[in-house]
């Protein structure tokens, strides 16, 4: 490793991890560092995922290694290609490329069948007849030995020629599967005898029909790390007792490599569950709009809510990795996004409750251009026109007719500042048959054009604004929690979902730079939050969803 790399990794944050990949690298017990990321095509990523992404991506390029990109695909049943397309999708999004490093499970399919005849025939495999049932049933308990199983002791022979039929598709789904003859009196569940290879006729994404069986995920990983030359297979803390069976496989195989599995500690979230049966069955039970809805812990759901990929890596180092699983709270990562968009998010205004405001003593007719910066922390984003006239649309929030005494925004007879335009003042308050307040007619002061009186008298408040002329509707989407409870129940996550997750205001009234924009990036609306264009739109239907809201100072001041 160069010195130029060693800055590097320590400048990426170390944690016990990378601590064992530097020693494995000072002491010559590895040359160089390949990891590995992999997903299961049966779902779409989530949270968790980018967590094991960062770090497993993250560790190779620190480390001047490769990290490949592998697919463990040995359940046909729950993989479907649209999986894997997405995942490449994200792990691209997120800012990582495998280059070159692509695999597949399905691509040793031939060497791992190959292996476990090698089992067989060393009398380190044998075919069960049992159902899964009786098989669950003599597994034993946690304090409990195991039963063997009355094939447990089967000829090789006869064992390679059954598993051989197999292989040819001969019996039926569940009528036979092949186990590791391990220990059933150990006291790790998993090292009891475990299933390697269930019979299922089903339709592979990339072999088709040819295999009438597949690999357990167990037998499938370590092996595929071998192949690739994995030097740290990392993982997260479920895999743990699973470990000594990876071990067990590599120790009694003529592998070509001999890579080592390292735990971390999952990501564990407040209001969100990471759960991948949860997350389909929201999907499939209707209670969202699908894997990319904005409230989803998906990354592509994450996208579409307009969360820039710099801040879930952001957020992802800040939390680090650790040996112990814990739970971070939302907040930590609302706020790593908004440090992130506060950054980079061009402004503009939008009122997303409009409230009509007619300046009467503005020229019927007339309009002007008013200039407003992109963000006032970078000029180099540069600035734009925002267009004024004698209608505008106000936030209806920003006006009460009897305020209370901290209410210091639109009130009859107060003045107040319209950012980057100009004093006025309400006269008058038009209200509707019911009572309700539909127009303010307000008075301006043209001495005070970009927001500031040449008297030097002040106003104790600036609020946003659109001109009603040019003003473009849009449908604007809040999102909120899914769910209610801070650890919500997997087991019960229905009656946890938040019936206020999702907030659609119609009729929202946006600056006309936005329609100009088709970027999906999000930007400011100034006092409100940070929102980005949703792929709903379409040409004149405008829709756009919030990111995150902004901080209370707002509220605070006002």
């Amino acid at each position: 490793m160069t010195d130029e790399s060693a800055a590097d990794t320590a400048e990426a944050g170390r944690d016990f991890i990378r601590d064992i990949v530097a020693a494995d690298l000072a002491s010559g017990a590895h040359k160089s560092v390949v990891t590995r990321f992999p997903p299961e095509p049966n779902g779409y990523l989530h949270l968790g995922h980018a967590k094991s992404i960062c770090l497993n991506f993250g560790i190779a390029e620190e480390f001047g290694g490769i990290c490949n990109l592998r697919f463990d695909d040995t359940n046909p049943t729950r993989e479907e290609q649209e999986y894997i397309d997405a995942i490449q999708r994200d792990v691209r999004w997120l800012g990582f490329d495998w280059g070159g490093n692509l695999h597949y499970a399905s691509d040793y399919f031939e060497k791992l069948y190959a292996w476990a005849q090698h089992l067989i025939r060393e009398g380190l495999a044998y075919v069960d007849d049992q159902s899964q049932e009786e098989i669950r049933l003599t597994r034993g308990t946690l304090t409990e030995p195991g039963q063997n199983s009355p094939f447990r002791d089967r000829p090789a022979a006869e064992n390679l020629d059954l598993f051989t039929r197999m292989r040819a598709g001969e019996f039926p789904n569940g009528a036979r599967v092949l186990r590791a003859k391990i220990d059933m009196g150990s006291g790790n569940i998993n090292l009891r005898d475990p299933v390697i290879y269930r019979i299922l006729h089903a339709h592979h994404p990339r072999t088709g029909t040819a295999w009438s069986i597949y690999p357990s995920y167990d037998f499938a990983h370590g092996q595929s790390d071998s192949i690739e030359h994995v030097t740290h297979s990392i993982c997260t803390l479920e895999f743990e007792d699973h470990r000594p069976l990876y071990d067990w496989c590599l120790d009694n195989l003529p592998v070509p490599s001999r890579p080592r599995q390292y735990e971390f500690a999952r990501l564990n979230m407040t209001y969100t569950l990471l759960s991948k049966r949860v997350l389909t069955e929201l999907v499939r039970g209707g209670h969202v709009s699908g894997w990319d809805d904005p409230r989803m812990p998906t990354l592509a759901g994450l996208q579409r809510r307009g969360v820039p990929a710099a801040a879930l890596r952001e957020f992802i180092k800040r939390i680090g990795v650790a040996k112990a699983n814990s739970t971070v709270g939302i907040d930590m990562f609302d706020f790593a996004v908004r440090e992130t968009l506060n950054r980079t998010a061009q402004r503009r205004m939008a009122v997303l409750k409009p409230l009509k405001v007619v300046i009467t003593n503005y020229p019927e007719g007339q309009s002007e251009q008013l200039d407003a910066v992109n963000h006032p922390e970078d000029a180099s984003l540069g600035a734009r026109k925002i267009p004024f006239g004698r209608e505008l649309y106000i936030e209806h929030d920003d006006f009460m007719e009897e305020p209370p005494k901290k209410f210091f925004r639109m009130a009859p007879g107060r003045e107040v500042r319209l950012r980057y335009g100009y004093f006025i003042t309400c006269r008058e308050v038009v209200k509707n048959e019911a009572g309700d307040v539909t127009e303010l007619r307000c008075t301006y002061d043209p001495e005070t054009r970009g927001g500031n009186a040449p008297d030097g008298r002040k106003v104790k408040a600036t609020i946003h604004w659109v001109s009603a002329a040019e003003a473009v509707p849009a449908e604007v989407r809040v999102y909120n929690l899914l769910f209610t409870a801070p650890q919500p129940d997997a087991a019960n996550f229905a009656s946890q979902i938040n019936p206020d997750s999702l907030e659609t205001l119609t009729g929202c009234m946006l600056e006309p730079a936005l329609a100009g924009d088709n970027s999906d990036a999000a930007v400011q609306f100034e006092r409100q939050g940070y929102f980005c264009r949703d792929k709903d739109s379409a040409p004149g239907e405008l829709v756009f969803n919030r990111t995150v809201g902004l901080r209370d100072s707002y509220a605070k001041a006002t």
